[in-house]
C-alpha cells in the first residue's frame, strides 16, 4: 500500500504541472501601490477669491506636467493697450514666481520661476506684441521657460493665438514661442517651439 502511494505522488505533480496548478505557492508582500499625486485642488483658494482684479490662470508644475491654478492681477482702469500688456505680463511673472498656497502644497503643486524677474515692452525694431524679460529666455530653466511660455500664450500679455513673442534685456532678437501639448505634458524635457520674430 505504502509503495503505491509513493509511486502516486510523481503522478500527482505532473498532473498538477499540467493544469498549471503550481503545488506550493510563496506569499509576496510588496507594500501597497505608490501613491499618486492628485494635481486637483477640492476647492478653490479663498485669497484668490477675495482679491480684486483681472482674473487669469497661470501654470504650475504638478507631478511632471503644467496644470493652471487661478489668480488675479491687478490693472488700473482706463490703462491703454500697449501699457495694459506688459503691466499683466508682470502680474502673471510674480503670481509665478509666488509660493504656491497652503492648499496647492498639499496638492503637489509647485513652481520653477524665480522671484524679481521682470518685464518691459519692445525694443525699437521689435514688433510691437513682443516682451523683454529681465532675463535673457534661454538662460532660464526648462520648467521656468515652459511655466512662463504657456502662461503668457494664454492671456492678455499676448496676441491670443497660442503664441507669445519674448525676448531677454539685451539687443537679440526676439523670438514667438508656442504652448504645445507636448511642452505641457512634458516641460522638463520639452523645448518650446519657437522662431525669430521681426517687425512687420
Amino acid at each position: 500500500m505504502r509503495g503505491r502511494t509513493l509511486l502516486a505522488l510523481p503522478a500527482l505533480a505532473l498532473l498538477l504541472a499540467g493544469c498549471g496548478i503550481r503545488p506550493t505557492e510563496v506569499p509576496t508582500d510588496f507594500g501597497g501601490a505608490p501613491s499618486r499625486v492628485p494635481c486637483s485642488l477640492t476647492q478653490p483658494d479663498q485669497a484668490t477669491q477675495a482679491e480684486r482684479g483681472v482674473p487669469v490662470q497661470v501654470f504650475l508644475l504638478c507631478g511632471s506636467s503644467l496644470a493652471t491654478v487661478d489668480r488675479v492681477v491687478r490693472v488700473p482702469e482706463g490703462t491703454a493697450d500697449a501699457r495694459r500688456r506688459v503691466i499683466v505680463a508682470q502680474g502673471l511673472l510674480e503670481q509665478l514666481a509666488a509660493q504656491p498656497s497652503a492648499s496647492e502644497q498639499a496638492a503637489g503643486y509647485t513652481t520653477h520661476v524665480p522671484r524679481g524677474l521682470t518685464v518691459a515692452g519692445p525694443h525699437p525694431k521689435d514688433p510691437e506684441d513682443t516682451l523683454r524679460l529681465g532675463a535673457a529666455p534661454a538662460a532660464l530653466s526648462a520648467y521656468a521657460l515652459a511655466q512662463i511660455v504657456c502662461t503668457l500664450s494664454d492671456s492678455a500679455a499676448a496676441e491670443g493665438d497660442g503664441s507669445v513673442v519674448l525676448g531677454g534685456p539685451d539687443a537679440a532678437a526676439p523670438r514667438r514661442y508656442e504652448c504645445t501639448d507636448d511642452l505641457r505634458s512634458r516641460p522638463g524635457t520639452t523645448k518650446p517651439p519657437s522662431t525669430e520674430a521681426t517687425a512687420e
